[in-house]
């Protein structure tokens, strides 16, 4: 079984990234200054940010169905980032470190399993979730702190 990982589309952020300080708090935006990595993850690259790197912290949409499970949570999004990151049967970076909650959903929207991947063990969880043939997509979260990673479909 194949599937592919993908970063969000930068485009959706575009307006945002360089903006004053002021005009990004009037929509509830916050630059920050990663000081470590790990730490800062970036939802359009999949990968964590360089110390001194400076990102947004917004609220985003993750899983807009029209059902209970609709989400929204906040992210981080590099302000370097310009392409989305693409992978195809690999687990990108910032899922390889971090214990990743998994949702599975039906093709309507609605959650039909869930399944937690330790450091490591995404791919093996991944698998096994589109094992079952309700499942159409997945969506990663950071077991901790819940924060959207990246959506997981068949491929």
């Amino acid at each position: 079984m194949s599937f592919l990982i993908r970063g969000l589309d930068p485009g959706l952020f575009r307006h945002l990234v360089g903006a004053a300080d002021g005009a990004l708090a009037e929509r509830q935006v916050e630059r920050r200054i990663a000081d470590a990595k790990p730490g800062f993850p970036c939802r359009i690259s999949l990968e964590d940010a360089d110390p001194g790197d400076s990102l947004l912290l917004l609220n985003h949409e993750s899983h807009a169905a029209p059902t209970p499970y609709r989400s929204a949570y906040a992210i981080f999004i590099n302000e370097k980032s310009r392409e989305a990151a693409v992978y195809r049967d690999e687990i990108p970076p910032v899922m390889r470190s971090r214990p990743i909650a998994l949702r599975h959903f039906s093709a309507e929207g609605r959650l039909v399993g869930a399944s937690l991947a330790l450091k490591g063990d995404s791919r093996e969880a991944i698998l096994a979730a589109f094992g079952d043939d309700r499942v159409a997509y997945i969506h990663a979260h950071n077991a901790a702190h819940g924060c959207f990673a990246a959506e997981v479909l068949r491929d």
